[in-house]
């Protein structure tokens, strides 16, 4: 048995609050519920389309011939909208044996330039994913079973990685207007007592 009593997890995908004032805190908050349903929808319908398709192809003999070319769509969209998630939540990976060793003045410093500097990379991103859109709009391939341009199913890249820049600039904010550092513009930078699996 654990000396210490179990703690209750504190459940951060709940309603989300912004750690912003004014109008910076409306949009994060609106990114935050627009991200949270896509997310949700996207997990949802590709279960739904597995689940469809291996009861067609076991029960029916024949599985749905777009169920592929839908999850592979359902995917791109999950994975970027998924960035952005992560990054408000603080839920990125993180490299921290040399930050951890700053007090905490010079964590705070590091995370300003840490967070600046990954919201420049993010918008970078974009400015090439949108690059990578429009070869493939000017090539016209099309996805085989939809009948789709194959360039729709990719608008989600420079989406996901212009909110996530934008979370990342956020964040730079948060630690430069605030007392404490964050990992996010609601996560406070700590370590927890106990560990959880997620």
């Amino acid at each position: 048995m654990s000396e210490h009593p179990q703690e209750a997890v504190e459940d951060d995908t709940g309603a989300y609050e912004s750690g912003l004032p004014g109008i910076l805190g409306t949009i994060d908050e609106w990114i935050a519920k627009t991200e949270a349903v896509m997310l949700a929808a996207g997990v949802i319908l590709m279960a739904i389309n597995t689940c469809v398709n291996v009861i067609g192809r076991f029960v029916f003999g024949e599985g749905l011939f777009f169920s592929g070319e839908i999850n592979r769509i359902l995917i791109i969209l999950i994975t970027f909208a998924g960035i952005g998630y992560a990054a408000r939540h603080g839920r990125h990976i993180r490299m921290s044996a040399v930050y951890d060793a700053f007090p905490a003045g010079g964590r705070k410093v590091l995370m300003i330039i840490i967070a600046l500097f990954t919201s420049v990379v993010m918008f970078f991103l974009c400015y090439y994913s949108y690059g990578y859109i429009e070869t493939l709009h000017g090539r016209g391939r099309i996805l085989p079973a939809l009948g789709l341009p194959i360039w729709w199913i990719y608008v989600w890249a420079p989406i996901g990685f212009a909110v996530t820049g934008i979370q990342y600039f956020l964040t730079a904010i948060k630690n430069l207007t605030s007392k404490d550092v964050y990992l996010s513009t609601g996560v406070v930078d700590g370590y927890a007592d106990t560990e959880s699996e997620v």
